[in-house]
C-alpha cells in the first residue's frame, strides 16, 4: 500500500469541527468541568492542532507509516481524555482511514475493531449498565457507523489513486510503444527512400569511373543519371519532411514508379509495367507496394548486379500484386530475413494484411512477389 495518499481535506476539517464543538461546549457552561481558560482546554487544543500537524506532516514528508499511527493514537486518547462533552471520540474514525491508506484494509478493519474495543472498554470500566442507557448506546453504533464509512471513504479513495497510476501507467507504455514505432517508421523510410537513390547515385559513379577513359559518353549519362538521383534523393528527403508536418501529398504511384525505367545507357537495364487503377487503394496500401518496388529494385542494384530488372505491377478490384524479377546472383533463401530492408518491407506489408513472397537460389536470380489488399492498412 506504499505510495497511497490519505484525502488530504479529511483530518483538518474532522480536527477544526471537534475544536469547534469543543470550545461551544464549554463557552455555554453545556456539561460539567473545567472553563475555556483550564490548563486542560489548552491541552484540548493544543493535542487537536498537534493531530492535525502529524497528519499533514506524514502525508507531505512520507515519514514511516508505524510511528506515525501510533502518534496519532496517542494523540487521540489524549483529546479524547481531555475533552468534557465526549463529542472528540468522532476522532477515533481517523484512525482506521489512515491504517488503510498506509498498511491495506486488514491492518483498517483490526485499527476500527480496537477503536470499537477501547470505547466499549471505558464504558464498562466508567459507567455500569451502560447497555442501558441511550445515549451511551447511541454514541457506541454512531462511531461503528462512522467507523465503517471511513473505511468505505479510505477503499474508494485508494482505488481511485490505483486506477489513476494505472492509467498513468498505461499512457506512458503507449508513448514508449508509439515513439518505437515512429521510429521504425523512419528508419523504414530513409532506409527506403535514401538507401534506394544513395545505390542508384553509387552504381552510376562506379560506371562513370570504369568508362571515364574508354567510353565518355557513357561516362557522361552515368553522372547524369547520378545527378538525377540525387534530386529524387531530395525530393524525397522533403517528401518525409512534410510527411512529419502532415503536409504530405501523395504522387500517383503510375507515374512514380515509371520514372525508374531506364532502356538504355551502360547500367542495368529496368523495365515497368503499371497495369490496372489505383482507385480505392488507400495512401498506406498504395505507400507500401512503393516501398516493396524500391526496396526490390535497390537489392537487385546494389546485392544481385543484375544487368535486368523487370517491375511489374497489377492493380484489380480485390488487390494489387507487385513482381520485382531480376537476372542477378540471387541468395539463399535463408539470407531474406537477415537485412534491415527486408526485414522493413515485410513489416510495411504485414501491416497492410499483405503478403511477402521471395523466390530465389545462388545464381538464379531473384523474384519477389508482393500482394495487397485493396482495402489493406484502412480501418
Amino acid at each position: 500500500m506504499a505510495g497511497y495518499v490519505p484525502v488530504p481535506w479529511v483530518s483538518p476539517l474532522l480536527c477544526g469541527a471537534v475544536l469547534l464543538s469543543g470550545l461551544y461546549h464549554l463557552a455555554a457552561g453545556l456539561g460539567e468541568g473545567p472553563g475555556l481558560l483550564a490548563w486542560s482546554t489548552a491541552g484540548f487544543v493544543a493535542g487537536l492542532v498537534a493531530l492535525a500537524a502529524v497528519e499533514t506532516a506524514g502525508r507531505r514528508w512520507r515519514l514511516p507509516r508505524w510511528p506515525l499511527l501510533l502518534a496519532q493514537c496517542a494523540l487521540t486518547g489524549a483529546v479524547v481524555a481531555l475533552d468534557t462533552s465526549g463529542l472528540s471520540r468522532v476522532l477515533f474514525v481517523l484512525l482506521p482511514f489512515t491504517a488503510y491508506f498506509a498498511f491495506g484494509r486488514t491492518t483498517s478493519l483490526v485499527v476500527g475493531a480496537l477503536c470499537l474495543t477501547g470505547l466499549l472498554t471505558g464504558y464498562l470500566l466508567t459507567a455500569p449498565g451502560w447497555y442501558r442507557d441511550t445515549e451511551h448506546v447511541s454514541d457506541l453504533l454512531m462511531l461503528a457507523v462512522g467507523l465503517v464509512l471511513a473505511i468505505s471513504m479510505a477503499a474508494v479513495a485508494v482505488d481511485e489513486q490505483r486506477a489513476r497510476r494505472e492509467v498513468q501507467e498505461y499512457a506512458a507504455r503507449v508513448a514508449q510503444l508509439s515513439a518505437a514505432t515512429e521510429r521504425n517508421r523512419l528508419a523504414r523510410d530513409i532506409h527506403d527512400s535514401l538507401g534506394h537513390h544513395l545505390t542508384a547515385i553509387s552504381v552510376q559513379l562506379e560506371i562513370a569511373s570504369e568508362f571515364g577513359a574508354m567510353d565518355p559518353d557513357a561516362a557522361g549519362r552515368a553522372l547524369a543519371e547520378a545527378r538525377e538521383s540525387v534530386k529524387l534523393a531530395l525530393g524525397d528527403v522533403r517528401q518525409s519532411v512534410r510527411a512529419l508536418r502532415e503536409e504530405v501529398t501523395r504522387p500517383a504511384l503510375s507515374s512514380a514508379l515509371a520514372g525508374w525505367a531506364r532502356e538504355g545507357g551502360s547500367g542495368p537495364r529496368v523495365t515497368v509495367a503499371v497495369t490496372g487503377e489505383e482507385d480505392g487503394y488507400g495512401t498506406p496500401a498504395l505507400t507500401t507496394i512503393y516501398r516493396a518496388a524500391q526496396e526490390g529494385l535497390t537489392n537487385a542494384l546494389r546485392h544481385a548486379r543484375a544487368s535486368r530488372v523487370s517491375v511489374d505491377l497489377r492493380l484489380t478490384e480485390d488487390s494489387a500484386r507487385l513482381t520485382v524479377t531480376d537476372d542477378g546472383r540471387g541468395f539463399a533463401p535463408a539470407e531474406a530475413t537477415a537485412g534491415f530492408g527486408l526485414t522493413g518491407m515485410r513489416e510495411r506489408v504485414h501491416m497492410v494484411s499483405g503478403s511477402v513472397d521471395i523466390d530465389t537460389g545462388p545464381g538464379e536470380g531473384t523474384r519477389l512477389t508482393i500482394v495487397v489488399p485493396r482495402r489493406g492498412g484502412e480501418r
